[in-house]
């Protein structure tokens, strides 16, 4: 099989080539350029057609944003990862990136840390979603088929009384979409689990919360979700519901990751179905991976 291409954009020289070094670790990997700015980027991926593009948003962001908008408007489906430091103004800067049309994202560690400490979150992290975004969309067409021949008439199900929502790539922007169109009246509650690290969560339900009818906020232990609310779950951390008398409230844990996620869609969906039964409905929204699998089954079975 064919090497996944990839061009690496990062204006210090040294972050440039522990992630170029890094990644040639791996044989289905092929770095073919490194850049050290937007307008050096756009010429190399006219010369040299990369799968994929890494880029750096720590320290000219708003020079990596304009990047981010030019790569984006040449190559609407070139798969772009941002790389950023996992500090409040990292997040901030991530969030701007997936809005602007980065296709994922991956934290480095906090600056100062040492060459194994990236090697090591470069080949957890960073390699796993380069194989999966760069990877050659084969089966595209007869997914799309297998959905198209599938009927169209449903039975109705029982009254909902909440919805369990999984994200993961693509969530940010997926949840600006759908979150802004319900209405303030909405008679259920939602609970979203999006796959991001401590901090990124809090900054996502904030600017959710501003272009939104419904309360929108970052889940913590004893909350009552009632209807007209979404609440996420705090990134780096596992939200379940228990009920409680004649309430069911929102529980906050720490517990092991679950298909490498914590917080993570299973976890709640397993909650959701014991505590609702046949009253509840999960969504999943496409991103990566298997989580929320085994949470719509129990929930199918409630």
């Amino acid at each position: 099989m064919r090497k996944i291409r990839i061009l690496v954009v990062d204006d210090a020289v040294l972050a440039r080539r522990q992630t170029r070094d890094a990644l040639r670790d791996d044989p289905a990997l092929d770095v073919v350029a490194t850049a050290s700015n937007g307008r050096i980027a756009l010429e190399k991926i006219d010369e040299l057609e990369p799968d994929l593009v890494t880029l750096s948003m720590d320290r000219g962001m708003s020079h990596s944003l304009d990047a981010l908008a030019e790569i984006r408007r040449a190559r609407a489906q070139l798969p772009i990862i941002v790389f950023s430091r996992h500090t409040a103004r990292g997040a901030a800067a991530t969030l701007d990136a997936l809005a602007a049309g980065a296709s994922d994202y991956v934290t480095k560690p906090s600056a100062g840390g040492d060459a194994a400490v990236v090697h090591e979150r470069i080949h957890a992290e960073l390699i796993p979603k380069i194989k999966r975004l760069g990877a050659p969309r084969a089966g595209a067409a007869a997914r799309a088929a297998s959905r198209d021949a599938s009927p169209s008439h449903k039975p109705r199900g029982p009254r909902m009384e909440v919805v369990a929502i999984g994200v993961s790539t693509g969530g940010p922007n997926a949840l600006a979409e759908l979150l802004p169109a319900l209405p303030n009246d909405l008679p259920v509650p939602l609970l979203v689990v999006q796959h991001m690290p401590q901090l990124f969560t809090a900054l996502l339900a904030e600017r959710l919360a501003t272009k939104s009818a419904i309360h929108v906020g970052e889940a913590s232990d004893g909350t009552v979700p009632r209807p007209g609310t979404a609440w996420l779950a705090p990134g780096g951390q596992h939200m379940i519901v228990e009920r409680c008398g004649p309430n069911v409230r929102i529980r906050i844990h720490q517990g092991p990751p679950e298909n490498s996620c914590r917080p993570s869609a299973d976890v709640l969906f397993r909650s959701v179905a014991r505590v609702y039964g046949s009253a509840a409905l999960a969504v999943v929204l496409t991103g990566m991976g298997q989580d929320g699998l085994r949470g719509c089954e129990e929930i199918r079975r409630a």
